[in-house]
């Protein structure tokens, strides 16, 4: 009779369990991560853990190649077809949010009070996302290169002037031991202009936008501050201290192969960059006379404003806000967890760890991209401006060029008002 009862009763306990999974409520969400295997591992790990945690909610998730996830959210809020939950490049989030695509989130506000601030997607005085982590560029270079060369190690209180940078860059030059002083990536496209170069812009003081309203860029991208840029940025490739064009194979394993005396890099290379070298050294970007600035913001999750679910949606990114899962993406992926909290979870964002550094580049020097809807429009046209001066295209003639095409954009779209 016990052994009866002790079996009856785990069949019941099944049952019920069964019956609990059964009504769960399904939420769905749509990833960018298609194609990458470790983070999508990573992804389905935290979902899964999710899912099993409560009796409420079931996230379903459907990832797309992160070269088609924009356009594929865009084509589904067209077609009123999102999710309930969407994962968002930062810098997007204000035109999605003044498109209608997404709604504010309701997050615990402990699990953020001690956040990056580039994670933080605020438009229009709400927080529409969130990120898991954030992302920051350095200058990578060698201990062993600095001492050679006879150049003082800068740090984040006391970064390289720009008259010391270019010293550095001249010294790497002249010494003959690299074909190039300066990778800067531009094998790359896309967002990686305004994210690795504007910073650049902003540090001699000028910009996409004026902040100050966000209705133009006239005085920004086409002041004096913003010439200076231009003219330094060409002389880079015109005489000879970096490629204007480049192979992606240069910028994969050049730097490790010696061909470059400096990287301007992001945390994701870091790894890469310390198997290759004991002495590699992660540098604060120089200041040109307006402060240090690199580009802050990196994926970030939100709710959709269609979605039927927001409560169940919501509680899953508070979920995924959690120290350990933070952590679990940085060890993974070898991204900057969001809080300081979650940083001493794993072994080489904690204090004292390799890549502490990244942390610090974050908090002191992330700059956010304009915090606008019209950025991704702004984002393309500056991307084309930067290529062009770096081919040897008249620099003022350029950059106005890029503040009409700017100017016509917000005009056409009245302004960007709030809606």
């Amino acid at each position: 009779m016990k052994s009866f009862n002790t079996l009856a009763g785990a069949m019941l306990a099944s049952t019920l369990f069964a019956g609990a999974a059964l009504a769960q409520t399904e939420l769905t969400m749509w990833y960018h991560g298609a194609g990458n295997d470790n983070e999508m591992k990573l992804v389905n790990e935290m979902l899964d853990e999710f899912n099993a945690s409560q009796p409420d909610w079931k996230v379903v998730i459907t990832a797309f190649p992160q070269a088609a996830y924009n356009d594929s959210v865009v084509a589904g809020a067209l077609a009123g077809t999102l999710p309930d939950i969407i994962d968002i490049d930062g810098p997007i989030l204000p035109n999605w949010a003044w498109s209608g695509y997404i709604q504010p989130l309701k997050i615990d506000e402990s699990l953020i009070k001690d956040y990056l601030p580039g994670p933080k997607g605020v438009w229009n005085g709400k927080l529409y996302g969130i990120g898991m982590w954030d992302a920051a560029i350095s200058l990578v270079t060698r201990q062993s290169y600095l001492d050679e060369l006879k150049l003082r190690k800068p740090t984040l209180d006391q970064p390289w002037t720009a008259d010391e940078f270019q010293a550095a860059l001249d010294a790497a030059k002249n010494s003959g031991k690299f074909e190039y002083a300066l990778d800067l990536g531009t094998a790359w496209t896309g967002e990686w202009y305004p994210y690795a170069f504007s910073p650049l812009l902003q540090s001699f003081g000028g910009d996409l936008i004026d902040r100050t309203t966000y209705s133009t860029a006239e005085g920004a991208l086409n002041g004096d501050a913003a010439m200076a840029w231009g003219k330094w940025w060409q002389h880079l490739f015109t005489d000879g201290y970096a490629q204007a064009t480049q192979d992606p194979a240069e910028r994969d394993s050049g730097f490790a192969t010696g061909k470059y005396a400096f990287s301007w890099n992001g945390n994701w290379a870091a790894l890469g960059a310390l198997k290759a070298f004991d002495d590699v050294l992660f540098l604060p970007a120089p200041n040109f006379g307006a402060g240090s600035k690199i580009g802050a913001a990196s994926w970030q999750l939100s709710i959709s404003a269609s979605s039927k679910h927001p409560d169940g949606a919501n509680a899953f990114i508070n979920f995924a806000l959690q120290p350990k899962n933070l952590a679990r993406f940085s060890k993974g992926l070898g991204l900057i967890p969001a809080t300081a909290a979650a940083a001493e979870l794993t072994d080489n964002y904690k204090v004292g760890g390799p890549l502490n550094v990244f942390f610090d580049l974050s908090n002191r020097q992330g700059v956010l991209r304009p915090v606008t809807p019209g950025y991704p429009v702004m984002a393309k046209i500056f991307e084309k401006a930067a290529s062009d001066i770096a081919h040897g295209a008249d620099v003022a003639a350029t950059l106005d060029a890029a503040v009409d095409e700017i100017n016509a954009d917000i005009e056409k779209n009245k302004g960007y008002a709030a809606q």
